[in-house]
């Protein structure tokens, strides 16, 4: 899905590590939340609480998730993360993400 309609956009943005990763949430009508981001290049770890389901649209990017080892993406790529867990990521370039959250 390339486009998203009646939704609502929180303008607050979501901004960790210091402005090198930030989102925007989308809320859906059916209640589902969604967050649309950019990561600039680094190294980050994320915490879940919810299980997420990341697509990484662009970029060059590194992910390993729990219990499994590093391993390199080919975007578009998308990947699971367990609910209540972290997982690690590298960026190596500007990455466009969309982030679900699974109750």
């Amino acid at each position: 899905m390339s486009k998203f309609e009646n939704v609502n956009i929180v303008k607050e943005a979501n901004i960790y590590y210091d402005g090198k990763v930030t989102s925007r949430t989308v809320e859906f009508p059916d209640g589902s939340i969604k967050s649309l981001g950019i990561m600039l290049p680094g190294e980050y770890t994320f915490n879940t609480a919810d299980k997420e389901i990341m697509e990484i649209m662009s970029g060059d990017v590194e992910v390993k998730l729990p219990g499994e080892e590093w391993r390199t993406l080919l975007v578009p790529e998308i990947f699971t993360v367990p609910a209540d867990s972290s997982f690690d990521i590298k960026i190596k370039s500007v990455t466009d993400y969309c982030c679900s959250y699974i109750k």
